[in-house]
């Protein structure tokens, strides 16, 4: 079983910043591919972002490609989204999840754990 436990998320100006921070506990989180995925109200969950095991390959959505940033610490367990340039349609909550294996992955069904998700709301 891995745990996670997504923090960061807030209030901000449109073109505004935040970083949001993925904790996990559990197993080794070194092994596992992590991604980031959002849902805004009344729409279903959508890939934001994801990275491989080792923080060496990355993948994004066309919709937030060269404003957000995936990347990972390992010796901390941590996964972290830094969001840039925010427009009021980034507004959702972001889940973090895990999945074991080689490579990152796009597809929501392919994730075996998912944290309980961290409000993002961007403003005018």
């Amino acid at each position: 079983q891995v745990q996670l436990a997504e923090s960061g998320g807030g209030l901000v100006q449109a073109g505004g910043s935040l970083r949001l921070s993925c904790a996990a506990s559990g197993r080794t989180f070194s092994g596992y591919a992590m991604g980031w995925f959002r849902q805004a109200p009344g729409k279903g969950r959508e890939f934001v972002a994801s990275i491989d095991r080792s923080g060496g390959s990355t993948g994004y959505a066309d919709a937030v490609e060269g404003r957000f940033t995936i990347s990972r610490d390992n010796a901390k367990n941590t996964v972290y989204l830094q969001m840039n340039s925010l427009k009021v349609e980034d507004t959702a909550v972001y889940y973090c999840a895990a999945v074991f294996g080689i490579g990152w992955f796009r597809g929501s069904d392919t994730y075996q754990y998912w944290g309980q998700g961290t409000p993002v709301t961007v403003s005018p």
